[in-house]
C-alpha cells in the first residue's frame, strides 16, 4: 500500500512536508475559533502552496530528464 496521494513527483521529504501542511490547515480550519474569512484565506493559501510545490517538483523533474537525455 502506498501513501503517494497522487503527488507522484515529490520526494519523501517534500511529501511529508505537504502532509504536515495539510494537517496544520485542517486543525486551523476546524478546531480554531477564528473568523470565517480568515479560514477561507488559510485554505486558499494552503491550496496554492501545495499546488506550487507540486508544480515546482514537476518542472525540476522535467529539467532533469531533459539534461539526462542530452548527455
Amino acid at each position: 500500500m502506498s501513501l503517494r496521494l497522487g503527488l507522484r513527483n515529490l520526494t519523501g521529504v517534500q511529501e511529508v512536508l505537504v502532509l504536515a501542511l495539510m494537517l496544520v490547515s485542517i486543525f486551523a480550519l476546524f478546531f480554531s475559533d477564528i473568523e470565517f474569512t480568515y479560514k477561507i484565506g488559510i485554505a486558499a493559501l494552503v491550496f496554492s502552496l501545495i499546488f506550487l510545490i507540486s508544480l515546482a517538483s514537476q518542472l525540476l523533474n522535467q529539467e532533469n530528464r531533459k539534461d539526462n537525455s542530452e548527455r
